[in-house]
């Protein structure tokens, strides 16, 4: 048998196997791999410009432990077991005086455990078992130009605790996937303009655990998927100023537990149990003197759930607990001279999605328990003190939604 060959770099182990077509006398692959931190990990970096013409980025990533296990046309068996007992962070900061050029990109991502497996033409089985110790998982952006201008500006935070993900083409999946967060997640960013003539966003999203999969072609999946979020923390929050802004977006996503999981051809069978202790919180705030378009989005939610297959059958089994702090969502913009303002604002505990393909005879089948002991409050306002086309205000807050249906995919 041909042994996969392995690289180990910083924490992270790649398989790399054989990409010989499948057939009845193919042996199948297995890897095995275990991972523990326990020192910090950080990463940070600070650009300083006066005046940039054409583009100005940035990419800062801190991650604890990282996996990635994938097949080609074989059988593929993987054992993945990752343990963080450290703190993790990551920190992006930028200073522009005169100009910071037609584009500006920033991305950071701070990561206590994540993994990614992938089958094409084949059959992927495997466990992976995800930890995070107490400690923080931090991610921190900011831009300070208050004096400068910019075309197009993309500023990203990112804060997970542990993260898993699937990627399945014309094969097949059974995966069960246990995760435990004990670190507080924490994703901040924002930062001040005086002037942006094209589309500036500003987006933060911090979550305790999240798996996500993909599946296209003649694909079939199932799985069985554990998760605990037992920090004090998850929090995302983005603060920013404009004097002068053309199409500003600042938006920030706070979950305890998330799956996602669609299919686009055979079976989707997922059986989950989530179960969110932290304080969920996330927080935006938004201000222009003068704006065309001015938004303030902010999402929150304990636990939640996506799957949904356009192929012919989706079965759900799912169990979800949100206790021990709360939720709060907070949404404000505020704006002087302009066009349209508005704040949006959603705080959930638990939330829940299945669909199905009714043009492909499609069924669902779905047992759904949801509890949540917690308050949930969503706060959004708006400002205008001079004059503007619209303001626009949502505020909703749920204790706990489910929807499940067959519909007609969108061509």
């Amino acid at each position: 048998m041909r042994r996969p060959a392995k690289i180990l770099t910083a924490g992270i182990l790649v398989a790399i196997l054989p990409c010989a077509a499948a057939t009845s006398q193919t042996l199948d692959s297995v890897i095995v791999s275990d991972q523990v931190q326990v020192d910090d990990i950080f990463s940070g970096q600070s650009l300083d410009v006066v005046e940039v013409t054409e583009t100005t980025t940035a990419t800062t990533t801190a991650t604890g432990n990282a996996f990635q296990g994938s097949g080609e046309g074989v059988t593929l068996d993987v054992r993945a077991n990752q343990n963080l007992q450290a703190d993790v962070t990551a920190d992006t900061r930028l200073d522009a005086a005169v100009y910071s050029g037609q584009t500006t990109v920033l991305s950071t991502a701070a990561t206590g455990n994540t993994g990614d497996s992938n089958i094409y033409g084949g059959v992927l089985t495997g466990v992976y078992n995800q930890t995070t110790g107490p400690g923080t998982i931090y991610g921190h952006s900011h831009v300070e130009a208050p004096d400068a201008e910019a075309g197009d500006v993309s500023a990203s935070v990112q804060a997970s605790g542990n993260s898993q993900g699937f990627g399945v083409s014309y094969g097949a999946v059974g995966a069960l996937v246990n995760q435990t967060n004990e670190a507080d997640v924490v994703a901040d960013g924002g930062g001040t303009y005086g002037y942006v003539t094209g589309d500036a966003t500003f987006a933060g999203a911090a979550a305790g655990n999240n798996v996500t999969s993909t599946a296209v072609g003649a694909a079939g999946e199932r799985y069985v998927i554990n998760q605990t979020n037992s920090a004090g923390l998850t929090q995302a929050s983005q603060f920013t100023a404009f004097g002068n802004g053309y199409l500003t977006t600042t938006s920030s996503t706070a979950t305890g537990n998330n799956i996602a999981a669609t299919n686009e051809g055979g079976l989707l069978d997922v059986t989950t149990t989530q179960e969110n202790q932290a304080y969920v919180r996330a927080q935006t705030e938004s201000s222009g003197y003068q704006f065309g378009a001015g938004v303030s989005l902010a999402y929150g939610v304990g636990n939640s759930l996506l799957a949904g297959n356009y192929g012919p059958e989706t079965v759900i089994d799912a169990v979800q607990l949100n206790d021990g702090g709360g939720v709060e969502v907070i949404a404000g913009y505020t704006g002087a001279e302009g066009y349209d303002a508005s704040a949006s604002a959603t705080a959930i505990g638990n939330a829940a999605t299945g669909y199905a393909c009714s043009d492909c005879d499609g069924r669902i089948t779905a047992t759904s328990q949801q509890v949540n002991n917690v308050d949930v409050g969503a706060t959004a306002n708006v400002t205008v003190t001079g004059y503007a086309r619209s303001a626009t205000g949502v505020a909703n807050a749920v204790g706990n939604t489910a929807t499940y249906y067959v519909s007609q995919p969108s061509p």
